[in-house]
């Protein structure tokens, strides 16, 4: 089989060009390194096409594979390693049915606190998970990582959380933000059928926006500590009201 060595060549570029956003969204393609990941996409039927380095062996039986020189792998991976295998794989949204836990992030950053999350909502068994416009994409490379293949598992909404949060209300969810302020303790907080936790920023918390939308806000509480890892707050919450 021949080996793609050219950097200029226009596949390589468009691989490449996937550890950007605005390409992924172009394209609806993502790449993926890590070999347990590359198994769980395989699982998932998301997989497009295997990249393998030259002179490997063809790990995985699947019907596209092209191999490519060190050079190019070099230039495709986003690890300072370079990987032996790389997946291009296919967003793929899926489908949400009779949700009964979902989650919201309200510009989360952090892409190993967002791809924490997304691994903590696949655990505890969560329906669903939507982010504000401006949060950390779930495709950067540190999130997919972070997820451990996840992220294959989860339907995962972007877009205005006002709008998501209005939706959900009507289909009889109650919505509770975390928050430092007017809040009950987590400990109070009765169960109900259809939950829907908001969690925001590492550095502002919930706009004020949403919040306001929130049928109840809670706190954790501590000992004498005013905060946690957005991470952190929200694999305490979404334990207790776990699936």
């Amino acid at each position: 089989m021949d080996t793609i060595v050219s950097l200029q060549n226009s596949q390589v570029k468009k691989w490449a060009s996937l550890h950007q956003k605005k390409y992924r969204d172009e394209h609806g393609l993502f790449l993926v390194e890590n070999e347990h990941l590359i198994e769980e996409a395989l699982k998932s039927n998301v997989v497009k096409e295997i990249i393998i380095k030259e002179n490997e062996e063809a790990k995985y039986n699947f019907s596209k594979t092209t191999y490519v020189s060190e050079e190019v792998m070099k230039k495709i991976c986003n690890s300072t390693s370079v990987a032996k295998y790389v997946a291009v794989c296919e967003k793929v949204l899926l489908d949400v049915n009779n949700p009964k836990r979902v989650v919201l992030l309200d510009n989360v950053q952090d892409p190993g606190n967002l791809g924490t999350i997304i691994r903590t909502c696949v655990a505890f068994g969560y329906d669903a998970l939507y982010l504000s416009k401006d949060a950390c994409d779930a495709y950067n490379d540190k999130c997919l990582q972070a997820t451990q293949g996840a992220i294959f598992y989860l339907p995962i909404y972007r877009g205005e959380l006002k709008d998501f949060i209005n939706n959900i209300k009507k289909d009889g969810f109650e919505v509770i933000g975390t928050s430092l302020r007017d809040s009950i303790c987590l400990k109070e907080l009765e169960e109900t059928e259809k939950m829907a936790f908001v969690f925001g920023s590492e550095g502002s918390g919930i706009s004020d926006a949403v919040l306001d939308l929130c049928d109840k806000k809670v706190i954790i509480e501590m000992n004498d500590f005013e905060s946690l890892n957005v991470a952190v707050a929200s694999g305490i919450v979404l334990y207790k009201f776990s699936k």
